[in-house]
Formats: structure tokens, sequence, C-alpha cells
């Protein structure tokens, strides 16, 4: 097959490249949060976990993980999810806010005694970024889940607290 216009492999490869430096922006910012707080299953249970994302300008790219251990006492069964997000969020004030909006999806599994669904999940939500010192940041994020297969709860809502580090 012929390369249009003359182009090699290596020039086509270059100028795909001089296009990809000059339309991306000059500012990538990627962050690292854990956290914990409350998946809102009666009875609640405590969940924690872990999320990395790539921020381009306004929008970036998550990927979380969260665990909520089952209680046999109190019959709530345990969910770990693993998802891939999408962020939408303003540019930080100058008092030092950031509110972001996310959805996503990806895998889930809940399990309770001998009762386990693992199959994949949907998520939405949104949350705020509040800066405390240079690149540390306060992470406040509430999380709504639609899990799909034949789950005990097939809606849970998460809520949690976390310290997110920007580098």
């Amino acid at each position: 097959m012929r390369v249009p216009i003359g182009l090699t492999g290596r020039t086509a490869l270059t100028a795909i490249f001089a296009i990809f430096i000059v339309i991306l922006p000059n500012k990538a910012v990627a962050d690292a949060t854990v956290f914990a707080g409350m998946n809102t299953m009666t009875p609640h249970s405590w969940a924690r976990g872990f999320s990395a994302g790539l921020t381009l300008l306004n929008l970036g790219f998550e990927i979380e993980y969260a665990n909520a251990g089952e209680d046999k006492s109190q019959r709530t069964p345990g969910l770990q999810t693993g998802m891939v997000n999408v962020l939408v969020q303003t540019p930080m004030t100058s008092n030092g806010f950031q509110f972001y909006a996310t959805t996503g999806g990806g895998l889930y599994r809940e399990r309770l005694t001998d009762v386990q669904e693992t199959h994949v999940g949907l998520n939405a939500g949104g949350g705020l970024k509040i800066r405390l010192s240079g690149q540390i940041r306060a992470r406040i994020d509430y999380r709504v889940f639609s899990l799909r297969g034949a789950p005990i709860h097939s809606r849970s809502h998460r809520i949690y607290a976390g310290l997110n580090l920007a580098f």
C-alpha cells in the first residue's frame, strides 16, 4: 500500500506526533487518591479504596478500586468495584475548591456468605477537591452504582472522603 503525497512511514509518524504536540494541552495533571467512606446499603458498610487519574484541561480519566466488606451478622453483602471513569471538572478556584462530575463503568463482585455475583456495573456521581497544602488535597465524593446481573442490591450509594495527591 502506498502512502499518499509521497510520505514515508517515518515522515507520517513524525507528522502525527507533531499534530498531537500542537493540539494537546500543555498541562496534564495526574493524581492519586486513597479514601474511606460508607456504602449506603442497609445496614451501612464501610468502604475503602484508591483511585488514580489523568486530567487534560477540564476532562479527566480515572481508574478506581473500592472494597466494602460483608457483615454476616447484619446480612450486609460485601461489594468490590473496579471502575473506569470520565471526569469533567471546573478549574481550581483561588479559594482552592474544584467541583467535578463523573460517570463510568466496570466490574463488581457482591458477596454474602455463599451467594456471590460478579458482573458489570455503571456509576455516576460527583464531588469536590479542596486544596490543603501545595499538591495535597482533600476529596469528598458521592457515587450511585447500578449493578447488572442478579445482585442482592442492584443499586448502591457510596459517600467517601479521602486524601488526594496531584503530581
